[in-house]
């Protein structure tokens, strides 16, 4: 090839992206680009924040007829004065800064104590994606209006006083979305409306209107029934049992665990046929993917149910119940209040904050145990749908075992196993050492987890022939607790057999740690391929560190889990901008799964709500690409491969010595 065709990687080659060119970029990374309904509803949600801080009782959204769409509120307004460390306008710095914004003050006076923009990309991302954006805000007795151009400044910030008679505060954002970065610019319809109302019904008392410029039509929407009102509208099937709700915030007496405001308001209803309806917020973000705060309401319902089944020994012989028999029929809306909630990407679709799940069932069973326990016989006909939703689900389980045949083999001693045997459910816990096991088979949930300890390192199986395997003991196990025989990429084996639907390697999160989850690994590509293929082997990722957090403004004292250095790092730097003294937290090392006690491994690891399971597949190399590259880190004649690759790759590894 000659020379100069040859790309030059140089010190010129490194690109820096500045101001809102990320966005413009990679728009994916920050929203959806099939249409631009979120880029506005992160002005919707911004509006809808001053509602929830209580500064706000009207929010009105306007489709103009030259495509554009305009948000309307009566809040505070966005401060236009200069900020004292940059020194440029304040409303400036929002619609065109990266992590910039009001709810990363989360400390004591503070604008917002609940929000749901915590990302700060929110309205600075409808900015970048957007041929013209132009904000008007009243504020202070003074009227400030600025423009935007593809991000950028257009026309810059001029302030007057206001008229007499004009408004006294709010905001106008107006926003022409771009073409070039949506398949479409076309709002959904039924997707606006369904937001639009959802706010007006989880903030009683704010009025909520959407107005089209073409036809002149006015929809407007003032709940003051809340969520009761909007989910007996909404159910596409009548209430087997009247409705369940209720609310708890925490008060300043109950600020041990969860800081004063956290909490949730829910509406429960049973029906015993048709389609459920879920409905999730967390700080009035739609949650449409769920999360912690359902976990924690699908917990809270099923401790509370099953309590009651046992109290009144309504629980047929042989029936177990588990949560789906509760949840499977549950239609809710759960709106959520979390201080600092995290979510799972910047569109903010699921929760993944630990301790909303908590807050939630800590929050609902004591009220649903009060209530049925207040009405008896509405409890005993609900009951009475759980045990009938239960006995269908050991009838399908059952059948499938029937066909699995008689032939059995005999389980390793050491495996504890799980008493389900619905394979959808089932899963194995592959676990470094029996310490670990025992914190392990404590903290599972029997009913569908299963552990299986292994004694020190597996063996390298990437060149051991296949009739060789079981005279390996560990190895011999891990196959009959699994159910499937050993096989090859080329072969077509019988899963019948299989024991499991997650097959899960839990390691050390240290250096020893990862060495065990590659010989795991090498173990499944090499002998076990086609469960990886149909994804059924996964990697569980335990917390290296513990920090010991104390409590900073509304914030109580709290735990904190991180997977590595990186995440220790975020996490004190976000104690650090709460308001944590320097050096006021405790860090521990967990040296292995076994310093953690049961409680701590089903909270990090192992519970499937909270947890973090990484999937095994070949889909980013591709078979024969991981072949080849597993062959040059356990093959033994690859000695002067692995050598060019630590000398090529070897500064790019973070050494735990």
């Amino acid at each position: 090839m000659p020379t100069s065709k040859i790309p030059r990687y140089e010190e010129a080659s490194i690109r820096v992206l500045k101001g809102l060119e990320p966005v413009k970029q990679r728009p994916g990374m920050y929203t959806r680009t099939d249409n631009p309904l979120h880029v506005v509803q992160e002005v919707i949600d911004n509006a809808a924040d001053e509602a929830l801080a209580g500064f706000g009782k009207r929010i009105g959204v306007t489709l103009h007829a030259d495509g554009s769409v305009s948000v309307d509120d009566d809040g505070r307004g966005i401060p236009f004065g200069l900020h004292p460390e940059e020194g440029v306008p304040v409303v400036e710095i929002v619609f065109t800064r990266l992590h910039a914004g009001g709810k990363f003050d989360k400390g004591a006076g503070g604008a917002y104590s609940f929000s749901g923009g915590l990302h700060g990309v929110g309205v600075s991302v409808t900015n970048a994606l957007a041929k013209k954006l132009q904000v008007t805000v009243w504020r202070d007795g003074e009227v400030a209006t600025i423009g935007f151009a593809g991000g950028d400044v257009a026309q810059p910030l001029e302030r007057r006083k206001a008229a007499a008679g004009e408004r006294r505060h709010g905001t106008q954002v107006r926003v022409w979305p771009d073409a070039k970065y949506f398949d479409g610019v076309e709002l959904p319809r039924h997707e606006l409306v369904h937001l639009l109302r959802s706010k007006a019904v989880l903030m009683p008392g704010v009025s909520v209107t959407l107005t089209h410029e073409k036809s002149g039509e006015t929809q407007a929407w003032l709940y003051k029934g809340g969520l009761r009102d909007y989910l007996l509208q909404s159910l596409p099937a009548e209430p087997l049992i009247p409705l369940f709700e209720g609310e708890h915030y925490a008060g300043e007496g109950e600020t041990e665990n969860f800081a004063e405001g956290e909490g949730a308001a829910w509406c429960v209803a049973f029906t015993d046929e048709g389609a459920v309806l879920r409905e999730s917020y967390v700080n009035l973000i739609p949650t449409v993917a769920g999360g912690t705060h359902e976990a924690g309401l699908k917990e809270g319902l099923f401790a509370a149910v099953k309590g009651f089944i046992e109290m009144h020994a309504l629980l047929p012989k042989g029936v177990k119940l588990m949560s789906d028999d509760v949840f499977s029929r549950a239609s809710f809306v759960l709106s959520a209040k979390v201080l600092d909630p995290q979510f799972q990407g910047q569109i903010k679709e699921r929760l993944n904050s630990r301790d909303a799940l908590r807050l939630v069932a800590g929050y609902v069973r004591p009220a649903l145990e009060l209530w049925l326990n207040q009405h008896v016989e509405i409890g005993k006909k609900l009951a009475e749908l759980v045990i009938r939703q239960a006995q269908v689900r050991q009838r399908a389980a059952q059948k499938v075992e029937k066909r699995k045949g008689s032939g059995v083999a005999v389980l390793p001693g050491k495996l504890t196993d799980c008493e389900s045997r619905d394979l959808s459910r089932n899963e194995v816990f592959l676990v470094e050492g029996d310490s670990a096991g025992g914190s392990a088979k404590m903290g599972r949930d029997k009913e569908t987890q299963a552990v299986l300890p292994l004694r020190g390192k597996v063996l390298n199986s990437w060149e051991v022939e296949r009739d060789r395997l079981f005279a390996n003991n560990e190895i011999h196990d891990i196959a009959v607790a699994i159910g499937v025989d050993p096989h090859g990429p080329a072969d077509t084996p019988d899963l019948s057999g299989l024991r499991y639907g997650k097959v899960c390697i839990l390691s050390d999160a240290d250096v020893d740690g990862s060495h065990i989850q590659v010989l795991l690994l090498t173990l499944f590509l090499r002998h076990f391929p086609k469960l990886i293929e149909h994804g059924h082997v996964h990697v569980a990722r335990p917390p290296l560190y513990r920090v010991d957090a104390p409590a900073r403004g509304k914030k109580p004292a709290a735990k904190l889990y991180a997977l590595d250095d990186g995440e220790l790092d975020a996490a004190l730097d976000k104690l650090r901008k709460e308001g944590a003294r320097e050096g006021s937290w405790t860090i521990s090392r967990f040296k292995g799964l076994g310093e953690m006690n049961a409680e701590q491994l089903w909270e990090t690891t192992l519970n499937p709500d909270t947890r973090r399971l990484l999937p095994v597949s070949f889909a980013a190399l591709g078979f024969d690409a991981t072949v080849a590259s597993l062959n040059k880190l356990m093959g033994k004649g690859e000695a002067a491969a692995r050598r060019e690759l630590m000398e090529l790759r070897g500064d790019a590894v973070d050494v735990d010595v």
